[in-house]
Formats: C-alpha cells, structure tokens, sequence
C-alpha cells in the first residue's frame, strides 16, 4: 500500500516520477502520439526536458513524427526551446530536410529567423545540408538570406563550405534577384 498524504492523496516516489519522464520520452521517439498525448492530457508538462535539454518536441520533431509533433504544439510545447547545444526544432528538421515538420512548426508560430547563441538560422542548416525543398520553404515564410551567424557567415557561405551545390545556386539567384531591386 502506498503512503498516503495528509488529505489522503497516494504520495509518488522520485523514481515513479523519473521512470514516468522515461517513458514519455521513449513516447515521443518512437512517435506513439496517443500514449503520450494520454500523459499530457493528465498533466505531462509539453515544454519536460531531458538531461541534454532535449524537449520532447525537439525529439519528436527530429526524428519526424508530425502527428506527436502536432500533439506537443496542441498542448502548448514551446517550439522556440532551444536544447543544450544551442538547437531549435526549427534548426532540426532543416538539418534533417523534413518539410512536413518544418512547415507543421512554422504554422504553429516558430520564428523563421529564430536563432541560438551561435546566430544560425534554420536557413543556415538547410543551406549546409543541400535540403533544398526546406530552404525553399523558409524563404517563402520570410527567412532572410542574408542574416550572418556570429561569425559573420550567411547561409551562402555555409552552403559553398559544404559544397551544397543546389541550396548554393538558389542562394546565389536570390541575391542577384535582390541586387537587381536595390539597384
């Protein structure tokens, strides 16, 4: 029989606490969107971390399962949560080329020019990664081209370093296209 508090609640163990975050976490990399959408709706906190800062929306949006991705962002998973190594969701699915993710995210209100401390833009890793589809779709939600990192490299000058030849001629058009209107 369990504890029992004094307005007779049943006290919870660290470890029940502990092995509940386990599970909610091997939920949301799995993409078992109804067992975790059941936690959330008893309580789960959307935004729990991990011991890497690793939200479980940054999981289930990395490892491409839209529908748990939906469910996290329905109960208010901060898609702007940046990980331990400075990542956003929006960042994650760029580097990984998923435009259903990355679309899902931006309907939902992420920033397409969110950044962390670093200043690289998911326009950046698109760029890096020759994920041209996802570069693609960040222009058209209003990234910017030319936004530089801290150390001053555009998403252009990430995509010749990489030898992404794709994301490098579209990058390279855009500008043109942008120095005809300014000129």
């Amino acid at each position: 029989m369990k504890a029992q508090t004094p307005d007779s609640q049943p006290m919870v163990t660290d470890n029940e606490v502990l092995e509940l975050a386990r599970t909610a976490f091997q939920h949301a990399r799995a993409g078992e969107t109804a067992h975790l959408g059941r936690l959330l709706e008893a309580g789960l906190p959307a935004n729990l971390t991990n011991e890497r800062g690793d939200t479980l929306l940054m999981l289930s949006s990395y490892l491409g399962h839209e529908e748990t991705t939906r469910v996290l962002l329905k109960h208010g998973a901060d898609s702007e949560r940046l990980n331990d190594r400075g990542q956003t969701p929006l960042a994650g699915a760029a580097f990984k080329g998923n435009l259903a993710i990355a679309r899902l995210l931006l309907d939902h209100g992420t920033r397409v020019d969110g950044t962390g401390p670093d200043g690289k833009t998911a326009l950046m890793f698109a760029a890096m990664f020759d994920r041209k589809d996802v570069l693609e779709l960040l222009v058209a939600y209003g990234a910017e081209p030319e936004r530089k990192d801290t150390d001053g490299r555009t998403a252009l000058d990430y995509a010749r370093a990489m030898g992404a030849r794709g994301t490098a001629e579209r990058l390279e058009k855009l500008r043109g296209t942008r120095e005809q209107r300014a000129s």
